[in-house]
């Protein structure tokens, strides 16, 4: 059996350590390279002192040279690094799968370009179960369009650093979506003061920041006399990793093209 081999960016971080012990613990995966940004405290040392099995792989940060032979780089970083990291892996003929977030517009045809080169997938979650939810969100919001007030609400780990989180904007975005809305147009990000009466056309964003939460995320259909809320909650980085390895063996067979977790699914 051919193994598809892997590389990991921000390998000692959260999510870059769960990526790991996904990867070391499947069969038909090898991890191939770990890398991490310069001046990092666990570069040259072994990804063994990571997920505590040793794996004779050397922490890097040198991906010109860690990536050739490398199939796929999973990259849970930011959005400046990754887009540093893009530009190796189109050199390399390297595929991607990015569950960064924070792109900015510009950033994102960044990112559509180098597909034309090689195959990406981009989700703002990578997990099966937030993937679903969105699909079930796109129908409540395509029944739920007149009459229902909507609120976005998110909370995460202290350490988060870019608000709404992705996965709460992509919410919004397909609401809006469904209600023939511009997102950039209704959004209404946290609220202050003396505000007025609620536009019924606003699609309302909270923001919870604390603690160690993995991620929560609720879509509120506010109407007269009842509300439906259609949450997901996740209690683990693994699913995550999981559904982070689940995008790559879909890219096994693609040479280019930009995708998503809902093409990963089938879900489109």
């Amino acid at each position: 059996m051919t193994k598809l081999n892997l590389a990991v960016a921000g390998s000692s971080g959260r999510m870059g350590r769960a990526l790991l012990n996904a990867i070391t613990q499947e069969s038909d995966l090898c991890l191939s390279a770990a890398l991490e940004q310069s001046g990092n405290p666990y570069l040259t040392k072994d990804v063994g002192e990571l997920v505590g099995v040793p794996c004779g792989i050397t922490i890097t940060d040198n991906y010109s040279a860690a990536l050739p032979g490398c199939d796929l780089l999973i990259d849970f970083t930011r959005p400046a690094g990754t887009l540093e990291h893009l530009l190796v892996c189109r050199t390399e003929k390297v595929k991607m799968v990015i569950g960064t977030t924070g792109f900015s517009e510009e950033q994102r045809e960044v990112l559509k370009a180098a597909s034309k080169d090689i195959a990406i997938v981009l989700a703002p979650n990578m997990s099966v179960g937030v993937n679903v939810t969105f699909k079930l969100l796109d129908m409540a919001a395509k029944v739920l369009n007149k009459g229902y007030d909507v609120e976005v609400i998110e909370a995460h780990h202290r350490h988060k650093v870019d608000a709404p989180s992705g996965t709460a904007l992509h919410m919004g975005k397909i609401v809006a979506k469904a209600h023939s809305r511009d997102l950039l147009e209704v959004a209404e990000y946290g609220r202050v003061g003396v505000i007025g009466e609620r536009k019924s056309s606003t699609i309302g964003f909270s923001t919870i920041r604390g603690g160690d939460i993995v991620g929560d995320h609720t879509v509120m259909f506010a109407g007269t006399g009842e509300r439906i809320e259609i949450s997901h909650k996740a209690s683990s980085r693994s699913t995550f990793a999981e559904g982070a390895l689940r995008a790559a063996r879909f890219l096994a067979s693609k040479k280019c093209g930009f995708f998503d977790m809902q093409d990963v699914l089938g879900l489109r």
